[in-house]
C-alpha cells in the first residue's frame, strides 16, 4: 500500500493492485476493497517519509510507523493511550483490562453524545481491534494477557513525527516509553 502511494498511482492502478493482484491476500474481494480503504486513510493522515519508512523499514519500524498512522487518523485511540493506558503506567499497573475500554467510552459520551447510539457490538470490536494494535505495536504482551509493556519507539519513528510537527503522537508516544 505505501509503494502505490508512493507511486502516486491513479484508482485505476489501485483497483487492479488490489483486486486483480490480490496485494492483500485477501479471499473476498469484498475484504480486500475495505481493509485497502482503512489503510489508506490512515496512510493518508502522514506524509510521503512515512510511506517510505514503512515500505522499506524493517517489520518493528513498519509496524511503529503503521501504529503513527492509526493514531494520526484515530482521536479515539490517542486519548485512550493519553488516559487509561498513561495511567495504568503511572500507578504501575500490571495489565489492561477489557473493561478500560469499555468505561473510556462511556467517560467519553458525555463530550461526544454520538459514542451513546453505537451499538454495544461495535464498541466491544473496537476494543479488540485496540487490543490487537496494542499487542502488535509491543505494548501489551498479547490480546489475552494484556501484560502491560514499556514501548521502545525506534528514533527514526520519533524524527519523522519531530519533523513533521506531529507534537501530539510524538507526546501520546513518549508516555509509553521506559522510564
Amino acid at each position: 500500500m505505501a509503494n502505490l502511494m508512493l507511486s502516486g498511482v491513479d484508482q485505476a492502478a489501485w483497483k487492479v493492485a488490489i483486486h486483480e493482484e490480490n496485494r492483500l491476500q485477501k479471499a473476498r474481494p469484498a475484504t480486500a476493497k475495505r481493509m485497502t480503504q482503512a489503510i489508506r486513510k490512515r496512510l493518508e493522515k502522514l506524509e510521503s517519509p512515512f510511506w517510505q519508512a514503512l515500505r522499506d523499514g524493517d517489520d518493528q519500524l513498519a509496524t511503529q510507523v503503521a501504529f503513527c498512522a492509526a493514531l494520526a487518523r484515530n482521536l479515539l485511540l490517542v486519548e485512550f493511550l493519553e488516559t487509561v493506558v498513561a495511567d495504568a503506567f503511572v500507578t504501575q499497573t500490571e495489565s489492561l483490562e477489557p473493561y478500560q475500554w469499555h468505561d473510556f467510552l462511556e467517560e467519553r459520551t458525555f463530550r461526544d453524545p454520538a459514542i451513546a447510539g453505537w451499538a454495544a457490538s461495535s464498541r466491544r470490536k473496537m476494543g479488540q481491534v485496540v487490543f490487537r494494535m496494542l499487542s502488535e505495536v509491543g505494548l501489551i504482551t498479547d490480546v489475552r494477557n494484556r501484560t502491560l509493556r514499556p514501548l521502545m519507539v525506534r528514533p527514526e519513528v520519533m524524527s519523522l513525527l519531530e519533523d513533521h510537527r506531529l507534537a501530539r503522537i510524538q507526546n501520546c508516544l513518549n508516555i509509553l516509553r521506559p522510564r
